[in-house]
């Protein structure tokens, strides 16, 4: 199970954890993350600065999967031994974290989840003082949920 609510947010190389800030934890060949990569991208493109991809695979693997779902957002490899998703108790893919300006984390989101991952941009954006989007629809032509 994923690192809970209200937890101290473990310190990822490469992040920052000065700032709100998304966590998209993910591994290329996951076919779920692939189908969630549309909304996760327009995460990415509404909150720029703020979310980072934390990928279980080489650099050039990460940067292949981010310009294939069109992610403008930053990437950090998390390699074998995955001492970060290790320290976030990450299980599916993908699963995003939403950590405050505390350094707390405020929101967790496993799979695909479109209400959860709506409700954690929400979060995100509270956090940031900013405005709020909507990610995904019932009408985006994606379930509603899919275990990663």
């Amino acid at each position: 199970m994923a690192i809970a609510v209200g937890e101290r947010a473990p310190e990822i190389d490469g992040v920052r954890t000065d700032t709100p800030h998304a966590l998209v934890f993910y591994k290329a060949t996951c076919s779920v993350t692939s189908m969630a990569g549309p909304p996760i991208g327009r995460l990415g493109d509404a909150y720029r600065g703020a979310v980072v991809g934390v990928g279980q695979d080489p650099v050039a693997d990460l940067d292949a999967f981010a310009d294939e779902h069109r992610w403008t957002f930053p990437q950090v490899p998390d390699l074998p031994p995955y001492d970060a998703s290790d320290a976030y108790g990450i299980v599916s893919a993908p699963t995003v974290v939403v950590v405050d300006g505390d350094g707390t984390v405020a929101d967790v989101v496993e799979s695909w989840d479109r209400e959860g991952l709506n409700r954690a941009v929400a979060v995100l954006a509270r956090a940031l003082d900013a405005d709020a989007v909507i990610v995904s629809t019932p009408d985006d032509g994606l379930p509603e949920f899919k275990p990663g």
